[in-house]
């Protein structure tokens, strides 16, 4: 199952694709999971579920194993039990300790429970060292990390990273730590002891510090590790403390008694007053009862005091109209060119060329064609707008002090940011790891972010590549935010060819950017490094394996001869324990398509206050007194692949944040591609797309989903309807929308009204019902009103409707547990998604190759917008391939989704009347342009059959097919020009998409139609071919790619066009100069449609042809001498006769 669509992080209301598991949402069950007794070393024991669900529910639920049990009682996990090189030979006097044991001890006057901060604080540091594993009929194991790669870590959060260990004998735990990573200690003597065995001491040992015997001065934990300030809700009446799941629910629970806002909704701003709550530091500002009734306090007539209504309301995005002095004339152009085809058309049908049916025929259906399709593609630009996002005004309404949020803490809601890779060979884990640096150091609130890399190849290549990034972020990320370092991927800023030095302020920043050029330089050799340190690595313990083997197996058989024992060669991970994920060498339960799900913390969740540096401390050598240090959250994530499973492949947050912003499902953003060549010969950029296309749709319900670089509503990937939805109900529906009646029930809970689906026709949904659509992760389903009330606009406009109170997203975020990460295992395993909706209604949709662009069409089919946000710096950037065999191959790829989702019901002619129209028009043109190739390819060939036969699709070159011809290029060129006008691309550039039009669809568009065909009728299955983005082997030149030839049979059908072409030409200028009476006309009309095909070609040939100035000279000679034989061969054939004048007489009508 894919992780995208499987997430159990709903606790955050966006997903950002670039494109899913968040573990705060999961931690929200609200009975089962680690009890914590008077030391962590439970904690860490076998998890099992004992809330209100039947017991058989229970022990399907997953558990945390440790494999090992130490002399101090710690669990050590294995990737394998039989790991002959730790383990040896199992005794049975030793068996027993390899038992999953399920504690509960309960709380007596000698058995007190920890802190819950304390030991959330111990168990964190446990968890974000481990590697869990698990999946389909297995345990989920948390195997303890020493190291995660070769070199030593020294970020605080990092996985492995540097601690010191426990001085006590027989005790390998790790000491506590503050945030900065420095060792807690509780004596003045600095003897090290962990959190155990201080609770050990204190309770067994007389409160004596082993180290120099002498009492210890603080017996608390509480007061030796300084616990966090706490930012918690009132407890439940009863003194029972509430759950996870009940605090952050309690949020969001109506109570009639407030006083409203301007918003009529509930207050959030009194309730923290009147029940003296501490949801941010501080409470809000209320007038008096009296104030209330008089109007008076300084506020307006609806009880609001001065201080919430003093400032102007300013909206976060406005709409930017394109000027009427180009949008008229070009909407008037579309207008006359289709009056002028329609015209061309009916002249065309009504004057038959009767000397040449055939050709006439076969003409008129081609034109119709491109003319119902030109249709498709201009009625959705009728509309195109653009739009800005002001920052200022987030900054100020989320990040500022306000009364009710007076330490101005980010009110942000939370992000998850996910990078997917499938093959580090095609995918370079450089190229990754550099999208993952320029995530970590985006510019939003650390505890607000988290990154998430899908490893779908479960490779150790990847998994330590992400290791390297995460500790080479502990330079990169600083430096970025103490310079504001623009663009933040380290590959694209130190090979910017602009001066790096302009605008900088700071003294230090030379020798900064020189530090960090090393030290990026060295991280590189590093990545490159990888796959020979990984092969050498496992070779070592795979030969020291093989030894030991040998030496057991002459023990046993004494003196008889020994044969070569075989053992299968494993891939080793640098703390000396096998990968839980694919081999190098594939075997059984490692390999390809059958591995375990693996989540590992590579970076655990910062803390809640700014940490900022200091100067010269270990691990960075810069300056970083003045700058934030904290990373946010990294997590690895290989979801778990099993034999017979199918696995299918900030400025955003003005929209969402924003007055309407409820309704917007997602913001797509243009995705802009580096490595480029100069002349973009294959069009990559594809700027007719990204800036043309997308923001003519953005003047409708939105743009298409393109599959990376979007920013999503949770709630609405997840299925659910908008808050308000309208109904088109034809043509005329942008004009004349109707509002769809929506019941609305009064006793519908808070957190349950917003969510519904369009077959139900209740105001909400029974949420009993989830299990069934969602799968049976009670983590999950409880988050998800959680997600959708964080991801509710701000309600400080009356306007605003369907908003959140100020101040709501405060709340630290909770820490790390066993338990979450259990439950995540279970979420990626292969079984989780069956017999639910994931994939059908839920999440990412499958079934087709274009699985993002059905995803999109979902949404809006379900009445949720989209909208188009082009930055001033790019957003997202990525790598394109500049190697024309696979740049026709990624094309074949989208082409072959269009033709699937054109067969399937997610075909616009089958959409609700929640769409609009236009919209329609768009997504059925994303599905039949790839049908558009049948008749591209018999028009390219209509000139040279019109050269060969002399004949021509019309009887004569008359005025008026001329005139016809004329005013439909005129009309078509002046479009372009408007359209470059109002878009900002350039003529270069439009010229280029043209090109590679007529080049895929005579090539890739084709074959996905055949595919699709093959689909739909033979039930034959398309394989998904991964894009290649490595470059070429000649590391002198960045383009070395571009010039490589590979053969493909999607190169045939051009090659074909472009030689009968050439031919027909040679073989119309022979029979036109030595025949009786020369039909120049014709010859005109064929040889310069021939051009036009030619013309369109060309960057094809051009790439034929291999690398510039090495072109051989035999391939011009060998040009020459077949066309010189093809003429002679037709005179010879068809020889002229002997009275005929060369040349003949030319006419021209």
């Amino acid at each position: 199952m894919d992780l995208r669509r499987s997430s159990a992080s709903s606790d955050r209301s966006v997903v950002a694709l670039l494109p899913d598991a968040e573990e705060d949402a999961m931690a929200s069950n609200g009975g089962g999971g680690l009890r914590h007794s008077n030391s962590s070393r439970l904690s860490r024991m076998s998890y099992s579920g004992d809330d209100a669900r039947p017991q058989a529910q229970a022990a399907d639920r997953p558990m945390v194993t440790f494999a090992r049990r130490t002399n101090s009682g710690r669990y050590v996990g294995y990737s394998r039990d039989d790991l002959d090189s730790e383990l040896g030979n199992f005794s049975p006097d030793r068996q027993e300790e390899f038992h999953s044991y399920h504690v509960q001890i309960p709380a007596t006057p000698d058995n007190q429970p920890m802190d819950p901060v304390i030991s959330a604080r111990v168990e964190e540091q446990y968890v974000s060292n481990s590697l869990f594993t698990g999946g389909f009929n297995s345990v989920t194991r948390a195997h303890l990390m020493d190291k995660v790669i070769e070199s030593e870590a020294s970020h605080p959060q990092m996985a492995g990273a540097k601690g010191s260990s426990c001085a006590i004998n027989g005790c390998d735990s790790k000491v506590m730590s503050d945030e900065r990573g420095e060792d807690i200690l509780p004596c003045e003597c600095d003897f090290k002891i962990c959190a155990e065995c201080f609770g050990d001491a204190v309770k067994n040992g007389g409160g004596v510090c082993p180290g120099c015997k002498e009492p210890y001065k603080n017996t608390e934990l509480e007061e030796v590790v300084g616990g966090r300030p706490t930012l918690s809700l009132p407890p439940p009446p009863g003194g029972v403390p509430a759950s996870r799941m009940e605090r952050r629910l309690s949020i969001m629970r109506s109570q009639k008694a407030m006083t409203r806002s301007q918003t009529g909704d509930w207050d959030h701003n009194r309730w923290l007053f009147e029940t003296k709550g501490t949801y941010g530091y501080g409470n809000a500002i209320w007038p008096k009862e009296n104030e209330l009734e008089s109007g008076g306090g300084g506020g307006l007539g609806d009880g609001q005091p001065a201080e919430f209504t003093s400032k102007p309301w300013r909206p976060l995005t406005r709409k930017l109209q394109i000027p009427a002095g180009i949008l008229s004339p070009y909407r008037l152009l579309i207008l006359i060119r289709m009056a002028v085809l329609g015209l061309f058309l009916a002249w065309r049908i009504k004057h038959k060329n009767e000397d040449a049916m055939w050709l006439w025929g076969m003409s008129v259906v081609c034109e119709l064609w491109f003319g119902f399709s030109w249709l498709l593609d201009q009625l959705p630009k009728l509309c195109p707008v653009n739009r800005a996002t002001d920052l200022a005004v987030l900054k100020d309404k989320f990040e500022t002090p306000t009364p009710s949020n007076p330490t101005g803490r980010s009110d942000l809601p939370g992000l998850d940011l996910f990078v997917s890779t499938a093959d580090p060979e095609k995918e370079p884990p450089l190229v990754t790891a550099n999208t993952i640096l320029s995530i970590l150091a985006a510019d939003y609130p650390v505890e607000k972010l988290s990154c998430y890399v899908s490893d779908d190849g479960g490779a150790l290549l990847t998994f330590e590549a992400m290791a390297e990034a995460a500790s080479f972020a502990n330079m990169w990320v600083p430096f970025c935010r103490k310079h504001d370092i623009e663009p933040r991927n380290p590959d694209s800023y130190f090979n910017l060819k602009k001066d790096p030095y302009k605008n900088k302020v700071r003294s230090d920043f030379v020798k900064d950017r020189r530090r960090v050029k090393r030290e990026y330089d060295e991280f590189k050799v590093r990545i490159n490094g990888l796959p020979d340190s990984i092969r050498r690595r496992s070779d070592a313990y795979h030969a020291r394996e093989e030894i030991k083997a040998m030496k057991r197996q002459r023990e046993v058989s004494l003196d008889e001869a020994v044969e070569p024992v075989k053992i299968a060669k494993a891939t080793w991970m640098a703390d000396g324990t096998h990968w839980p994920g694919t081999w190098i060498q594939p075997s059984s339960e490692h390999s390809r398509g059958d591995h375990a799900g693996i989540i590992q913390v590579m970076l655990k969740p910062p803390s809640d206050d700014p940490l900022y540096g200091t100067t010269g401390e270990e691990g960075r050598p810069l300056d970083f007194t003045e700058v934030d240090i904290r990373l946010p959250m990294l997590v690895y994530v290989s979801r778990e692949k099993r034999p017979g499973y199918d696995h299918n492949k900030k400025a955003g947050m003005c929209f969402m944040m924003d007055r309407g912003g409820d309704r917007i499902g997602y913001v797509q953003f243009p995705q802009r591609f580096e490595g480029i060549d100069p002349s973009d010969r294959y069009a990559n950029h594809n700027t007719v797309f990204f800036d043309v296309n997308m923001r003519a749709l953005d003047g409708l319900m939105g743009p298409v989903y393109v599959g990376t670089g979007c920013l999503f509503r949770r709630v609405a990937l997840y299925g659910f309807d908008p808050p308000r939805s309208k109904e088109h109900g034809g043509c005329c529906s942008c004009c004349f929308p109707q509002r769809r009646k929506i019941k609305s029930s009064a006793a519908a809970p808070e957190e349950t009204r917003a969510l519904r689906m369009a077959d139900f026709d209740e105001d909400e949904m029974n949420m009993s019902s989830f299990p069934k659509k969602f799968g049976n992760s009670n983590f999950l389903i409880n988050s998800i009103p959680i997600a959708e009330f964080q991801g509710r606009p701000l309600a400080d406009h009356p306007g605003v409707k369907n908003g959140r109170p100020p101040g709501a997203l405060t709340v630290p975020r909770d820490l790390l547990d066993a338990s979450t990460v259990a439950e995540a295992i279970s979420v990626i395993s292969c079984w989780y998604e069956d017999k639910t909706e994931w994939g059908q209604r839920v999440g990412w949709i499958y079934g087709s190759v274009t699985e993002d662009v059905v995803t999109g069409y979902r949404m809006h089919n379900r009445g949720w917008k989209s909208v188009y946000c082009v930055t001033k710096r790019d957003a997202f950037r990525g790598t394109a391939p500049i190697n024309l065999t696979d740049r026709l191959h990624q094309v074949l790829r989208w082409a072959t989704g269009s033709v699937e989702i054109f067969f399937s019901r997610n075909n616009a002619l089958l959409a609700s009347r929640r769409m609009k129209f236009l919209q329609r028009i768009a997504y059925l043109n994303v599905g039949i342009y790839p049908f558009t190739s049948i008749f591209l390819i018999v028009y390219c060939f209509l000139p040279a059959l019109s050269l060969f036969s002399g004949q021509f699709i019309v009887q004569q070159l008359s005025v008026t097919f001329l005139t016809y011809l004329l005013v439909i290029t005129l009309t078509l060129s002046m479009l372009a020009v408007l359209e470059i006008k109002w878009s900002g691309i350039s003529l270069e550039e439009w010229w280029r998409n043209e090109q590679f039009w007529l080049i895929g669809g005579t090539s890739a568009h084709l074959a996905a139609v055949l595919q699709g065909l093959l689909k739909v009728i033979a039930g034959i299955e398309i394989s998904f071919t991964l894009t290649s983005k490595s470059g070429g082997d000649d590391v002198d030149d960045e383009f070395a790619d571009l010039y490589i030839v590979k053969w493909t049979s999607l190169m045939i059908p051009p090659i074909v066009i472009m030689m009968v072409n050439l031919i027909a030409i040679a073989v119309g200028f022979s029979r036109t100069i030595y025949s009786e009476i020369p039909q120049w006309s014709r010859l005109l009309g064929g040889v310069f449609f021939s051009f036009w095909v030619l013309a369109h070609l060309y960057p094809f040939a051009k790439g034929l042809m291999g690398r510039r100035g090495r072109t051989p000279t035999i391939v011009f000679v060998w040009s020459g001498l077949l066309a010189i034989t093809i003429s002679l061969l037709w005179v010879a054939i068809n020889p002229p006769s002997q009275n005929a004048q060369i040349g003949g007489s030319f006419t021209f009508p």
